[in-house]
């Protein structure tokens, strides 16, 4: 499943309560149902008083629904936890996969992404942090989710709507907006080009422009648009030279 404490590490920034429900749906996905069965059958062997089922002894009684729904809400506050939360949320459907007709946590962890991304407008003008939270999260979630070792297909437009957001005129103003566009690109860009190429095309041709017309754009806006395309171009790598170029500028 990966490693235990890069998914928990910001798990402590939770409520004890909260905390206490994503470790047990971890402990679930580790455990995978052979082992939720054999915490049943231990525990109708047990000697003495039958002890409660409660979540924190259970991992097969967790409620998904509110996972998911916890996941999705803090992943939208903390930009840090919505790059992590994608490998979390992998581990949880792949051991709910398991279980045949089981699907409570998939569902739920879709249905949201799916409401926040109506309302993706205003959630931008209520809070660029949110937005760009939203962004980097549906991005983490659609590299990690798969189905037959391919991308979700339902994931493709509303994460290209989103990167087409962070393209406009607008957008590119900020820079907060072009650093998540670029970076999004780098982890995703190659993929989404598989699935859909004359989208990818239309979206350079947007990022094109707000480069060759830098209306209210900064040297760094600039300096990272000018490398999204150059990385393209080069089939999603980057060149030594480039990186050299690049980095080196930025870090300048």
């Amino acid at each position: 499943m990966g490693e235990p404490g890069r998914e928990e590490y910001k798990i402590q920034s939770f409520d004890a309560e909260t905390q206490q429900l994503l470790k047990t749906a971890l402990k679930a996905a580790r455990l995978g149902t052979e082992g939720c069965s054999a915490w049943k059958r231990r525990q109708s062997t047990c000697p003495g008083p039958r002890p409660s089922c409660s979540t924190q002894d259970n991992p097969g009684a967790v409620n998904l629904e509110k996972v998911a729904d916890v996941i999705v809400d803090h992943s939208l506050q903390d930009c840090v936890f919505s790059k992590e939360a994608g490998r979390m949320c992998y581990a949880i459907i792949q051991a709910e996969s398991k279980q045949a007709g089981q699907s409570v946590f998939r569902r739920g962890l879709l249905n949201r992404l799916q409401q926040e991304y109506q309302a993706r407008e205003q959630l931008r003008a209520r809070s660029l942090q949110g937005w760009v939270c939203y962004v980097t999260f549906i991005c983490n979630i659609f590299d990690y989710l798969r189905v037959n070792n391919m991308p979700m297909m339902a994931l493709v437009n509303p994460v290209y709507d989103c990167l087409f957001r962070l393209a406009q005129p607008d957008s590119l103003s900020k820079e907060e907006e072009v650093d998540c566009l670029v970076l999004q690109l780098h982890r995703v860009g190659e993929q989404l080009e598989r699935m859909n190429r004359q989208r990818m095309d239309e979206l350079f041709v947007l990022i094109r422009d707000g480069f060759l017309l830098p209306v209210g754009l900064s040297s760094l806006a600039q300096l990272l648009l000018l490398e999204i395309i150059e990385f393209r171009a080069a089939g999603w790598q980057t060149t030594p030279a480039a990186h050299k170029y690049y980095y080196s500028e930025v870090s300048d």
